[in-house]
């Protein structure tokens, strides 16, 4: 038959172990609850500022449903009360419709409007994205000209620019670059 003590011993071994075991679980559910929290804080953020900016003059805010913010939760006003807005103003390229300027377009995509524009002007014909990257004083390796191409289809995507070849752009019918003038 076992001492006493030696059965003691055992049982408390025992507990230990599950102490640990427990105590280590406890660790990595603390560690995942912080990812979880701070993932859901950042979503909070991102709706709030979607919903600012849906109701913002000239949004659409029907659909942007407010909630309670659980006490602690960083939110989107305190976001913009403590740090400068990081989206990117006029970073997307709108539909392009009559009436609208090119200075609708971001500073990037009024350069190639304008280099197009300067280019039929002079009766030069479409201009190609080497031919841009070198206006534009970059190296005419692949990634900037792939990176201007890029551009230029979006240009094209949304009625800014046609072309009338493959790799070669020219404003689209009624389109004026971002001067206004043609």
């Amino acid at each position: 038959m076992p001492s006493v003590v030696g059965l003691l011993e055992q049982h408390e071994l025992a507990a230990r172990r599950r102490v640990d075991g427990l105590r280590e679980e406890a660790d990595r559910i603390q560690a995942e609850l912080a990812v979880a929290e701070q993932e859901w804080s950042e979503w909070m953020i991102a709706r709030e500022r979607v919903g600012a900016v849906l109701s913002a003059p000239g949004g659409d805010s029907a659909g942007v449903v407010a909630t309670d913010v659980p006490e602690g939760v960083v939110t989107g006003a305190e976001v913009e009360a403590s740090a400068p807005l990081v989206v990117k103003a006029r970073s997307q390229v709108p539909m392009w419709r009559e009436g609208l300027a090119g200075t609708a377009l971001s500073v990037d995509y009024q350069r190639i409007l304008a280099s197009i524009e300067d280019r039929v002007r002079l009766g030069q014909g479409p201009l190609t994205c080497q031919e841009m990257a070198t206006a534009f004083g970059l190296d005419v390796v692949p990634a900037k000209v792939e990176g201007l191409r890029s551009k230029a289809k979006r240009l094209v995507a949304r009625g800014w620019l046609a072309e009338p070849a493959p790799g070669r752009f020219t404003l689209a019918r009624g389109v004026s670059g971002p001067g206004g003038g043609s």
